[in-house]
């Protein structure tokens, strides 16, 4: 999937790994944030993110943990509890490539409430792709991308993010660049 980031959904539905992905950042949430996107995750996916057993706990995890902990007490990264209807999408069930729960929710709920799905697992993307409009499905990096493209971020901002990002054990620092390169190339053929 091309990604365009002079295109960028506001309102998404966020998986574990991207909530990471996203928090890791100060900057680069909040920038996202004054830039107008709203972060919204399921019950299944919080239980995921503070709950679920983990083999090793790091101080990265605890700080990543009570970062959502705080977004979510602030209000700004909203819940939402799922219905058994909403999970009873036979093709997106039938589909499930080894997903996690918690994607499988996010993929259903961001389908029901016509919210963009911002997920930076690859099995998840391909799925949500097959199931709803392939421009509904978004990862962290075209965050980033669509941010540099409108200018909220500036060339100053990328070593930064990526030093946030590396200082929270997050993977993404190869994609951040790429589409940072991406992104002022769309720009310089405005």
């Amino acid at each position: 999937m091309a990604i365009d980031p002079s295109r960028f959904q506001t309102l998404n539905v966020v998986d574990t790994c991207s909530i990471w992905n996203i928090l890791s950042s100060r900057i680069l949430y909040s920038r996202a944030c004054s830039a107008g996107c709203f972060f919204c995750c399921t019950e299944f996916v919080y239980y995921e993110c503070l709950y679920k057993p983990r083999k090793n706990s790091t101080e990265k995890d605890v700080d990543l943990q009570n970062r959502l902990r705080k977004e979510c007490k602030n209000g700004d990264f909203k819940r939402h509890h799922l219905d058994i209807e909403d999970l009873q999408d036979v093709a997106l069930l039938q589909n499930r490539k080894n997903l996690s729960k918690g994607e499988i929710a996010s993929i259903a709920f961001a389908k029901k409430t016509r919210q963009a799905f911002l997920t930076d697992d690859q099995k998840a993307r391909k799925l949500a792709a097959e199931v709803m409009e392939q421009y509904m499905v978004q990862t962290v990096p075209h965050l980033l991308g669509w941010l540099y493209f409108t200018n909220r971020l500036g060339d100053c901002d990328l070593n930064q993010i990526i030093e946030e990002h590396k200082q929270c054990g997050r993977p993404l620092t190869s994609h951040f660049q790429e589409m940072y390169r991406t992104a002022l190339h769309y720009r310089s053929m405005l």
